[in-house]
């Protein structure tokens, strides 16, 4: 079976009578994927240590093993952290935000203009950080 697009899938929502058919029906069209997986398959197609994993994100080891295992749950702002020290890209940001059932990136929003940005220039938290301090914004971490 085709997994339906999100249109398709709202559309069949707002109009059925009966959220249970509904919900077993499309029950293959759902992401559960644990936040967990998403973000050790990001890891392995960097192909980098969770030492230096741990650095380019001011993560420490410790909270690092504990996101891999599942016991720790990011904010928004720490997953953030965690997508500069892994390099991603925009829209593997927004897929993990998303994921985690965080709000996305948002161009219209001043720090989320700055960190959409830094994510598509390759620079570094550091650099993000600085950048953000400058313009009286909350910085990452």
């Amino acid at each position: 079976m085709n997994e339906k697009n999100t249109d398709t899938l709202q559309q069949e929502l707002m109009s059925t009578n009966n959220l249970d058919r509904f919900l077993t029906e499309n029950d293959a069209s759902f992401r559960d994927v644990p936040l967990q997986e998403a973000i050790q398959r990001i890891f392995d197609e960097k192909g980098m240590s969770k030492a230096q994993l741990a650095k380019q994100s001011g993560i420490s080891e410790v909270y690092l093993h504990q996101l891999f295992s599942g016991r720790r749950f990011p904010s928004r702002s720490r997953l953030l952290c965690l997508c500069f020290g892994l390099d991603a890209t925009v829209d593997e940001a927004q897929s993990l935000l998303q994921q985690a059932r965080h709000a996305p990136l948002y161009s219209r929003d001043r720090r989320d203009a700055i960190i959409i940005f830094a994510l598509s220039h390759h620079m570094t938290l550091f650099e993000v950080n600085d950048k953000l301090f400058t313009e009286n914004l909350d910085t990452l971490c």
